[in-house]
């Protein structure tokens, strides 16, 4: 291409710098065009920020804090991102599931190990998870891809019969409490009902991950992952403008191609009246999921979780038995909140001493609510905290409250709370946001979508603005990286 004939301001302009607006840009950039990043925020960094939000020198994670899909993820593995200060650390135990009697079932790299933590289903568990995981380095890309007939069908098919039951019909390969409610916390990361189709494919993936790789958490904390991509994006010549937010397509550069990293919702706001209407109809028909209520908390000592193995854990699932965890998912997706919400709770400071001031700590937590709920849940959490860590409350020395609202307020695409970039359930699995030859191509030339509202769908992994770029380049500029995989 004749870059003289270009009378545009960039080649490529992506709207938004999370994760996925990221490795939109890296994927455009690497190919020798001009891209521009717009973020609406003074910071970078979308789902990735961390803030001294409670006390001077505490750091927390404002919304993702454990990353099992970036270091599992192909396109952020292919990339340098260790020469620009991002460190993983992997704590000794992935995550750790406590029951009211006080033990654990545990969650580690090692899938002996887990599954000896399950009582009587540890050969269920292993013949549940050793077919899957000897393929997972061939269903992984298929997985994280836009819907398509998969290069390896054998495979697909094999994860597909049992990643397409609700996972509380997959949970009938268990027979005792400590597989099932390890089970119960890793699908519920679905976020819905575990009675809905597919949900056990989230489990699954969850599972998959933690044996492949680990769920670590960042040295310094979740920032630095986007600090890292933007220092990488900026080396290979791209450029980055922040404190601007777009309502507009006029308020743009010129350029060949604009992507967006953001929802139907502010994407009909934005650009809706160049849509066809019937694109514009199926963007106003995407759904949008629970919402989350998070807490962080900034501590005088870790959580005394009376579980040894949750003390060591990255990340605690709270919610004790399978029963009590899918009614609360249940009734939470139909409005009524539960005074006994499953938790995820994490304190990254136990593992990385740069959090907090020596000798102090950080945790954060979240439980799911209803779509856009303001009901404050601080007591329902730390009571369900202070039932598996008696004590707990004793060593808050602040804490930091976001209600759905608060947290669409901070973050845009997290509409009434939903930090999936809409329901991820097995009618929007594939064909986010809209079904089409190609999920990241809008009714207008040029306009693009790469935020979590297309396939592979929530997570930072990066994989959804990568494959819309993939589309873009191919599309505007005649390059089609068809064969690369990254």
């Amino acid at each position: 291409m004749n870059r003289a004939l270009n009378k545009k301001d960039f080649d490529a302009v992506v709207v938004g710098s999370g994760p996925n607006g990221f490795a939109a840009a890296i994927t455009l950039q690497m190919q020798g065009l001009s891209v521009l990043i717009i973020e609406a925020k003074e910071t970078i960094g979308g789902g990735l920020r961390t803030e001294s939000i409670t006390l001077p020198g505490f750091l927390h994670d404002i919304c993702s804090a454990v990353h099992p899909m970036a270091v599992n993820s192909s396109f952020f593995q292919s990339l340098p991102l260790s020469q620009y200060g991002l460190e993983y650390i992997y704590p000794p135990v992935d995550a750790a599931h406590p029951f009211d009697d006080g033990s654990s079932a545990i969650l580690k790299k090692s899938l002996e190990e887990t599954a000896l933590s399950l009582d009587g289903d540890q050969s269920s568990y292993i013949e549940l998870i050793r077919p899957l995981l000897k393929n997972w380095p061939v269903i992984k890309d298929e997985l994280l891809s836009p819907f398509h007939f998969p290069r390896h069908p054998m495979e697909v098919a094999q994860f597909a019969i049992k990643g397409l039951q609700p996972a509380t019909m997959l949970a009938r390969a268990f027979r005792e409490q400590k597989a099932k409610g390890l089970w119960a916390g890793v699908a519920a990361h679905a976020i819905q009902p575990l009675t809905n189709i597919a949900t056990s494919a989230i489990g699954l993936v969850m599972l998959l991950l933690a044996h492949k790789k680990g769920w670590p958490v960042i040295r310094g904390g979740s920032a630095k992952i986007s600090d890292a991509l933007a220092a990488y994006f900026i080396s290979l010549g791209g450029k980055i403008e922040t404190g601007r937010p777009i309502s507009t397509l006029s308020q743009l550069p010129s350029a060949t191609a604009v992507l967006f990293d953001v929802t139907p919702r502010q994407l009909i706001q934005i650009a809706g009246h160049s849509f066809s209407l019937f694109y514009k109809w199926q963007l106003k028909r995407y759904r949008y999921g629970m919402g989350v209520f998070k807490i962080d908390w900034a501590l005088s000592e870790p959580a005394p979780f009376i579980s040894t193995d949750a003390r060591m854990a990255g990340t605690v699932h709270i919610g004790n038995t399978f029963e009590e965890i899918v009614q609360g998912e249940w009734q939470t997706s139909r409005g009524v909140q539960s005074e006994k919400p499953f938790v995820i709770f994490t304190q990254p400071s136990v593992f990385d001493a740069s959090r907090a001031p020596c000798g102090k700590h950080t945790a954060w937590a979240y439980c799911h609510v209803p779509h856009g709920s303001a009901k404050d849940m601080t007591a329902a959490i730390e009571n369900q905290v202070e039932r598996f860590a008696p004590g707990f409350r004793e060593r808050i020395l602040a804490r930091h409250t976001m209600n759905t609202r608060e947290l669409e307020n901070y973050n845009a695409n997290y509409i009434g709370g939903d930090i999936n970039g809409g329901l991820l359930d097995i009618e929007q699995l594939f064909t986010r946001p809209a079904l089409r030859s190609s999920p990241y191509r809008t009714s207008s030339r040029g306009l693009y979508i790469c935020s979590s509202s297309t396939p592979p769908g929530g997570g930072v992994h990066g994989m959804c603005g990568y494959h819309a770029a993939k589309r873009a380049l191919k599309d505007m500029f005649a390059i089609d990286l068809r064969e690369m995989t990254p």
